[in-house]
């Protein structure tokens, strides 16, 4: 998908762009990281590359440089937290920095989609998010917490995010559940992924996006140390078969067909929409669902707001 740059500088928000990706199927939204860093520590997580190991570290003057931002922005714009650094990690608990984002971006009527594998949404934000233009899409893997705790070790257990889908979807917040990735040897089997798909569906997700595992050469030594004997094996596989594309080392298409078909099926059986996030072609041949990050589910609930100033365009000036 080809991206256009805008010519509006922006100092805390960005335009969503993955490295260029033509593979990528978002529509044109913004990123809204408060964190840097990420203290949940997945180690398949991709955006290490660039942000590196550390923990999650708030970012200076947040609320003073997101309300500058955010006066800029076309009414109504889409703005994901959470495409790099979870905003929900252990510590937004005390510091409540994704809160005030919240507050921020809600009672304007942006369209706000939530992208985390952090529970404290649903312990504390429901308010806010049932209230505006909001959608939550958190990331549940697998249903195995001693798995879980070895590749996202500081993640809430997989029994806990479930609930926290029960609780957004019970109070009228969409959710839409990111099964992703699906790694070979460690969350491939396809009963397992069967049972998944039906405890997001019973807890009240709207629809599943999924991909398979795309390896990056820091995530993939992180694996093959956590994984022991089928790390090794991970490991030799994307050395031995994989190919690099868009700056990543992809499995061969039938492969990664292989691995997402029971997520596929399991998400038609139990009624679910269906996306693939970055698998090309074919994984676009297999939407079922508005879009591929969610954002459709987004509902109108808060009229969009114009800026009073010179800012505040529309989306259309904003990509000439």
């Amino acid at each position: 998908m080809k991206r256009v740059r805008s010519r509006i500088r922006l100092s805390l928000l960005s335009e969503f762009d993955p490295w260029g990706s033509p593979l990528c199927t978002c529509p044109f939204k913004f990123s809204l990281n408060p964190y840097t860093g990420c203290s949940i520590g997945c180690h398949y997580c991709y955006a290490t590359a660039y942000i590196g190991l550390k923990p999650s570290t708030p970012k200076k003057a947040l609320e003073a440089r997101l309300l500058r931002d955010i006066a800029r922005l076309p009414p109504g714009a889409i703005v994901n937290l959470g495409t790099s650094s979870d905003p929900y990690p252990p510590e937004e608990a005390d510091i409540g920095l994704t809160r005030r984002a919240l507050e921020a971006l809600i009672p304007r009527g942006f369209r706000v989609l939530v992208t985390t594998k952090g529970v404290i949404y649903a312990m504390r934000d429901l308010d806010l998010l049932a209230a505006g233009n909001a959608a939550v899409t958190p990331t549940i893997t697998m249903l195995d917490e001693g798995l879980s705790r070895l590749v996202e070790p500081m993640a809430p257990s997989p029994k806990e995010r479930l609930w926290a889908v029960r609780e957004a979807s019970g109070a009228g917040v969409p959710v839409g559940v990111r099964l992703d990735p699906v790694i070979p040897y460690v969350n491939d089997d396809p009963s397992m992924l069967e049972e998944l798909v039906a405890r997001i569906a019973e807890a009240g997700a709207r629809m599943i996006v999924t991909s398979t595992y795309k390896a990056r050469p820091d995530n993939l030594a992180r694996m093959r140390r956590a994984l022991g004997a089928e790390g090794e094996k991970l490991y030799r596989l994307y050395k031995e078969k994989g190919v690099r594309l868009h700056g990543y080392i992809y499995l061969p298409e039938p492969m990664r067909k292989t691995l997402l078909e029971p997520v596929r099926r399991a998400a038609a059986r139990h009624g679910l929409e269906f996306a693939t996030c970055r698998e090309g072609n074919w994984g676009r041949e297999w939407f079922t669902a508005g879009s591929c990050d969610g954002s459709h589910l987004i509902p109108l609930r808060i009229e969009p707001q114009r800026s009073e100033g010179r800012s505040g365009v529309r989306l259309d000036e904003w990509l000439k």
